[in-house]
């Protein structure tokens, strides 16, 4: 009698989220065109400490925005994409509203507002800075970084 050995191996996608903690198919939405705003600078309430909450701080938010732009970038018509402006009212309306104790609650609330606003985006990726922190050493910004896909909103 012969003996047929039968192993499952994972699948490639399978193992590459495993490795690399996002699907082939969100590797793909991050191959494609985006919407970029870098540099916002805005004074919010956000923090722990009651210093942050009473003085408040600038904060330093960069935002990528993955869409198909093909149809925009062809008819040259605005509402063939999501304009910038609505992107950055976005941000300044979460980072000078209601104070969060934490950032990657702010960065939260920014990129789960723009997805549910905009159905063209496909991903979204947050960074918040505080360009002035109490810390022993020079320094650009401390902060965070979010992505988020739509097929996890």
């Amino acid at each position: 009698m012969v003996g047929v050995w039968c192993v499952r191996f994972p699948t490639f996608d399978f193992a590459f989220d495993a490795l690399f903690g996002m699907s082939m198919e969100n590797l793909e939405v991050l191959r494609g065109d985006k919407l970029i705003l870098r540099g916002l600078l805005f004074h919010g309430f956000h923090g722990v400490k009651s210093e942050e909450r009473k003085l408040g701080q600038k904060f330093l938010i960069d935002v990528d925005a993955w869409m198909d732009l093909q149809a925009a970038g062809k008819s040259d018509v605005l509402s063939d994409t999501v304009s910038y402006t609505d992107i950055y009212r976005i941000v300044k309306e979460v980072v000078e509203g209601p104070p969060k104790n934490l950032l990657e609650a702010v960065a939260e609330h920014i990129a789960s507002t723009a997805l549910a606003k905009f159905p063209r985006i496909t991903a979204v990726r947050v960074k918040v800075g505080k360009p002035h922190v109490a810390v022993p050493g020079p320094l650009d910004y401390l902060g965070i970084e979010i992505l988020r896909y739509r097929s996890c909103f």
